[in-house]
């Protein structure tokens, strides 16, 4: 009775196939699966404490979708272990002068909670952390929130079925199924440099943002990134002397206004629908025109005309423009948005050095060319290493599988960024090749958690963890690399995108429409029950 009951069920609330729809590389039949109204309880074997159905590690914007995605489908009983103090990921440890999303906000906001705002098109970093703190309280995830409790590690017991994680504090919480939703964009990367344990000033990296210094004096920015378009052009307004250490230059678009005009004001306000409208409009042309720049396609060659006009236009001097003049494809890094950077390195108190940084003196920097300059803060606008995921957490799957360990050994990686062969009923968001330099990540990230509430679902309904088949995960290794192989990544300068070695690690190679498709298929055509407790390996 019971899995009749479970057909018809998944027969009702299976998603429609959209037509053309092809499944994911190494799918095979499978019955449909939808999300379930609740976790059966199932008894665990041996061992001792409490067992949570779902653990969720993160509580950006990764975390909170998949809570919300949890409570969607009927699943009550998890908790979001937040390492800081707050909700927000990134927007809650970046609040440098300038801070703002440089994706429109209406596709750069939750699926079930879009946001609304009639007036602004690109908020700052406190109306974001604001809007994510409202989502909180209205949905109803404040109580399944732990602050301040850092993950160390997480071990699977096969015997049980059980994942067991330990904190800083040497706190263990066990769990059926885990979802790692830490982001890729928060441990900063740091340059080394001879000499910076000599600096007599403020130093500290864009991320961790020292708002007790003193910006009126003399300061040195090193980086030319998505940071530093942000907060060059607020430093330059109050400082003495603001120099910028620019090893690469970014293409650089023309950023639309920030606030909407009267017409789309009326419109979004007034007109039922047209949120959703410029949501799935903008999403539509994202995939339409910057998606292909990244296979240096149509679109790369009047979005290299533009960034060029607009660099032409707003720096005059020759010299500066040269120096602020990419030598490579647009889209081999991150394509970045500003309307005010140019114009603040036309300030006569600021300057673009390209001379590479010989070392750190007590009150200033040298290049390779002799000169030193007078530096009375240091700030880091140098990135992260987004390549070391899940960096400072030891993750051991079945038979004492090092997550760690079998990704350096040959390359990140995970079926549709989300799992990895050997690893049951443990679930990434924004895991490997799974961020999107052209449309926007939380689109994705909802992508994925639906997904992983149908493996949740179907573990469920087959009464056993379950893990991605490795034939699965080689098809999709296929297809993933094919994708690779037609961006202008691989050969393409450095980038936080890929790792040193020139692997690319991060990046989503096509669509947000493609990422969507392959997320809606039936995860019984990818996934198996997790093999009997003697088999160490992946299957």
């Amino acid at each position: 009775m019971a899995d009749t009951a479970a057909d018809n069920y998944r027969r009702r609330t299976a998603p429609p196939t959209e037509a053309g729809q092809n499944p994911p590389p190494g799918a095979r039949p499978g019955n449909e699966s939808g999300r379930t109204a609740g976790l059966r309880g199932r008894p665990v074997a041996s061992g001792s404490g409490r067992v949570t159905e779902v653990v969720i590690v993160g509580a950006g914007f990764g975390g909170l979708t998949m809570a919300a995605e949890l409570r969607s489908a009927g699943i009550d009983d998890f908790l979001v272990l937040e390492s800081g103090a707050d909700v927000g990921g990134v927007w809650r440890e970046n609040t440098y002068p300038g801070c703002a999303c440089d994706v429109p906000s209406h596709l750069y906001s939750f699926e079930f909670a879009p946001y609304r705002d009639t007036d602004i098109r690109f908020p700052g970093q406190a109306e974001i952390l604001q809007y994510m703190r409202q989502v909180v309280e209205r949905h109803g995830l404040r109580a399944h929130l732990r602050y301040g409790t850092p993950v160390i590690g997480a071990d699977f017991d096969a015997a049980t079925g059980v994942w067991t994680l330990t904190t800083t504090a040497g706190q263990t919480i066990r769990a059926r199924t885990v979802v790692w939703a830490v982001g890729q964009l928060h441990r900063p990367a740091y340059p080394v440099f001879p000499g910076a344990h000599t600096f007599g000033g403020r130093a500290f990296h864009s991320a961790r943002w020292n708002h007790d210094a003193d910006l009126t004096g003399h300061i040195a920015v090193i980086g030319a990134g998505s940071s530093a378009v942000q907060i060059v052009p607020e430093l330059a307004r109050t400082a003495a002397s603001v120099t910028v250490y620019q090893r690469t230059p970014a293409w650089i678009l023309p950023k639309p206004r920030q606030r909407f005009g009267p017409v789309s004001r009326w419109l979004l306000g007034h007109v039922p629908g047209a949120h959703q409208l410029y949501r799935a409009g903008v999403s539509r042309g994202a995939d339409a025109v910057l998606a292909p720049i990244m296979r240096g396609g149509w679109s790369a060659r009047p979005a290299t005309w533009i960034a060029r006009a607009h660099l032409r236009r707003q720096v005059p001097d020759p010299v500066l423009r040269d120096a602020l003049t990419p030598r490579y494809r647009i889209g081999e890094k991150r394509i970045l948005l500003s309307s005010s950077y140019y114009p603040a390195l036309m300030r006569p108190t600021v300057e673009v050095v390209t001379d590479p940084i010989e070392r750190i003196t007590a009150d200033g920097i040298c290049t390779a060319d002799g000169t030193h300059r007078r530096a009375d803060v240091i700030v880091y606008a140098t990135g992260f290493r987004a390549s070391d995921l899940l960096g400072g957490v030891h993750i051991r799957g079945r038979g004492g599988m090092d997550l760690h360990d079998r990704w350096i050994a040959g390359r990140p990686e995970a079926f549709l960024g989300l799992a990895v062969p050997g690893f049951p009923n443990m679930f990434l968001i924004a895991g490997p090749h799974s961020f999107t330099p052209a449309n926007s990540n939380p689109s994705l990230k909802a992508d994925q958690a639906r997904y992983i509430a149908a493996c949740i679902a179907l573990a469920d309904r087959w009464g056993t963890p379950i893990e991605v088949a490795t034939t699965a995960m080689s098809a999709y290794r296929v297809w993933l690399d094919a994708q690779l192989a037609r961006t202008v990544w691989p050969t393409g300068v450095p980038s936080w995108f890929k790792r040193a070695d020139g692997e690319v690690t991060n990046a989503w190679p096509a669509t947000a429409r493609a990422f969507h498709r392959m997320t809606s298929t039936d995860p019984a055509r990818a996934f198996r029950p997790m093999p009997d407790q003697d088999s160490a390996g992946p299957v």
